[in-house]
């Protein structure tokens, strides 16, 4: 397993970055689910566009505010100085534990207000060579522009969400101790909690920009999937402890091609540090191989049916490969009415619901209804 970056490139090339200590091995897959699920909404949008069904929009331009630019541009500077040439000039001393400093006071003010200066007279020169805007001047608009606003939006609100349900999963901790909330704010993070969060950022922005929320939904389905599988290949790699259960089955004869670590694994060398007694299911793999092929399933018929219908067997798919996974995955219970049951498992089963309530729902509108 590799806890970071720099971990993976000397393992597989025999290559030293030491750079690369500072990029966490899970953050760097989240980084890459983004970067995938951002090419399947701009793909996907810029698809609609051509179809007519999204439309661009004319919108006034407007001078920058110069205040505004400058405050921003001073103050990326200044972190940059501050703490990443700080850390380039004194990275012998610091290459053990990166992360700590990275998020400590520690930093050179000298490097920071140089570099602040440096972005104040970068973006003053842009500035003096941009073309000055007409009085009632305006551009045309097209929503595949709004995406990195949207993957920002996602990513906050998403953020926020994984957050929420961790800490509603693991209550009775969170009320012992509430300070967990601020201690760690980058661990206990879950999935579903995230895509809840992230969904209803996205809709709540694009349809200000006027997409309609079907649309939305169905163009978002198939990126949550993509992004899905590769960010679980994250959880995978650097062993987030997103594991199974134990698994002390001898692997069965017709799977000898199958290598020993995807039948059980101990996730050696796993970011926590954990020292497994037993071998488990390597539940994250399983769940990247499941991701992978039902992204491609959403992919190939995605063009098939009415407004909304997708997201409806997205839902569905995302429900049943969650449940099944949860019967061989580490998760506290849950206890009501003589029932046991994790968390996961419930919104799992919701997802289902919803998603063949949509299906019914929505399938019988015509393609123009969005």
């Amino acid at each position: 397993m590799y806890p970071t970056l720099y971990h993976a490139v000397l393992d597989l090339f025999g290559i030293s970055i030491p750079i690369f200590k500072i990029v966490m091995m899970f953050g760097f897959f989240v980084a890459l689910a983004f970067l995938a699920g951002n090419w399947v909404l701009t793909k996907e949008m810029k698809r609609f566009e051509s179809e007519g069904v999204l439309k661009s929009s004319e919108q006034l331009k407007r001078q920058p505010n110069m205040i505004s630019e400058y405050i921003t541009n001073g103050l990326v500077g200044f972190i940059i100085g501050y703490k990443l040439v700080y850390l380039g000039l004194n990275f012998s001393e610091l290459s053990s534990n990166p992360q700590d400093f990275l998020i400590s006071s520690q930093g050179s003010l000298l490097w920071g207000f140089i570099l602040m200066l440096g972005f104040l007279g970068f973006r003053y020169l842009q500035f003096t060579k941009e073309i000055p805007i007409q009085r009632g001047e305006t551009e045309e608009i097209f929503p595949h522009m709004m995406i990195g606003n949207l993957m920002m939006i996602a990513a906050l609100s998403g953020f926020a969400g994984a957050k929420l349900f961790h800490h509603l999963e693991h209550f009775s901790d969170f009320i012992n101790d509430p300070l967990v909330l601020f201690r760690d704010p980058f661990s206990g993070l879950t999935f579903f909690g995230g895509l809840i969060g992230g969904a209803i950022g996205v809709l709540w922005y694009s349809s200000k920009k006027g997409v309609p929320y079907k649309i939305m939904l169905d163009i978002g389905g198939p990126a949550m999937m993509l992004a899905y599988g590769v960010g679980r290949l994250g959880c995978h790699m650097s062993g987030d402890g997103d594991w199974g259960v134990d698994n002390l089955s001898p692997k069965p004869a017709w799977l000898d091609w199958l290598p020993d670590w995807a039948w059980a694994y101990n996730y050696p060398g796993n970011v926590h540090g954990i020292i497994l007694e037993n071998p488990v299911w390597p539940t994250p793999f399983y769940e990247v191989i499941m991701a992978l092929i039902l992204f491609g399933v959403l992919w190939t018929i995605r063009k098939k049916f009415a407004p909304g219908v997708l997201f409806g067997i997205y839902l569905i798919f995302a429900g049943v490969e969650r449940f099944l996974i949860e019967k061989i995955r580490v998760n506290p219970d849950y206890h009501w009415f003589g029932l046991n049951f994790t968390q996961a498992e419930l919104i799992s089963f919701s997802f289902m619901i919803l998603g063949l309530l949509a299906i019914l729902l929505w399938q019988r509108k015509p393609k123009s209804a969005l």
